[in-house]
């Protein structure tokens, strides 16, 4: 008999065991509730917090600081861009970007959804400018090197794109961030005018006083 029909009697006539799922492939089972898979954990940054409050023209230094990203939960409570007041709000649950002083854990600012702000890298800095109403309250953050400063960047970009509002209605969105915009754009016209009327000042005083002091003809 020939040897490739017999190979082809016996391999129709032996029944083909169901080869197990891979490692690699998929496996579903009905009885089983869908899993994600868990979220690659955020590696805290440690910062160099300062503050410029409406208004100053110089920055306080608060400390150093860690900076983590934590979920927040419907009716939770965080400070939204400011040191003492606190909102409440009912969201679905969308991360934070929080910043805790390393000494005392105390959360100096959280950023989120809700925030009017805007983020920009500068050297090993970040400097986020929040528009509360017609004031701009200004944080720098001094990251250790240049990649966690892009890390820190990313995050806080991140957790405060408003998605909602973009998706459902990207006219308000694009109106509130020309609004955001604007007034820190204004905020930083000030502050030069500012510092040029200071100086302008000062120079006229040291020319006052060598005009005083000068030698008599």
């Amino acid at each position: 008999m020939d040897n490739d029909a017999v190979m082809e009697g016996s391999s129709s006539s032996v029944p083909v065991a169901p080869r197990p799922p891979s490692v690699g492939m998929e496996y579903v089972s009905s009885s089983m509730p869908n899993v994600l898979p868990p979220a690659r954990e955020f590696r805290d940054i440690q910062v160099k917090v300062h503050i410029r409050r409406p208004e100053k023209d110089s920055w306080a230094y608060l400390g150093r600081a860690l900076v983590s990203q934590e979920v927040v939960g419907q009716s939770s409570r965080v400070g939204e861009c400011r040191i003492i007041r606190q909102m409440t709000f009912d969201l679905e649950s969308y991360p934070h970007v929080v910043i805790r002083s390393l000494t005392s854990g105390k959360v100096l600012v959280a950023f989120g959804e809700i925030s009017e702000l805007q983020a920009e890298k500068r050297g090993n800095f970040v400097v986020v400018g929040c528009v509360e109403g017609s004031r701009v309250v200004s944080w720098s953050l001094n990251a250790l090197n240049n990649s966690e400063t892009l890390r820190l960047l990313a995050s806080i970009e991140l957790a405060c794109y408003r998605c909602r509002l973009a998706v459902g209605d990207p006219r308000t969105h694009s109106k509130s961030r020309r609004r955001i915009e604007r007034v820190i754009k204004e905020d930083r016209r000030r502050r030069h005018r500012r510092r040029k009327d200071q100086d302008a000042m000062i120079d006229a005083f040291q020319s006052h006083h060598l005009g005083e002091d000068g030698p008599e003809s």
